[in-house]
């Protein structure tokens, strides 16, 4: 059966570090910045596990921001 893995591309100056990605992610790819802000001056999400990702798009449906953009790909 193929395995699913997705790419999750996060536009980090429009995020406002509402960790809600960071909550909905099964797999843990996700968290806060915690040294680096953005332009607006928020911790932004990035991905920390892309291998990991299975390109739910839990992440994307939850930002109240349309920050996220998933990509899914079967291999």
């Amino acid at each position: 059966m193929a395995k699913p893995i997705g790419a999750v591309i996060i536009d980090a100056e429009r995020c406002k570090g509402c960790d809600l990605c960071v909550v909905a992610c099964p797999t843990d790819c996700l968290e806060l910045q915690k040294k680096e802000v953005n332009n607006r001056g928020y911790r932004y999400a990035h991905v920390i596990a892309p291998e990991n990702c299975i390109g739910c798009a839990s992440c994307a449906l939850v930002c109240p921001d349309a920050c996220i953009e998933v990509y899914k790909v079967m291999i």
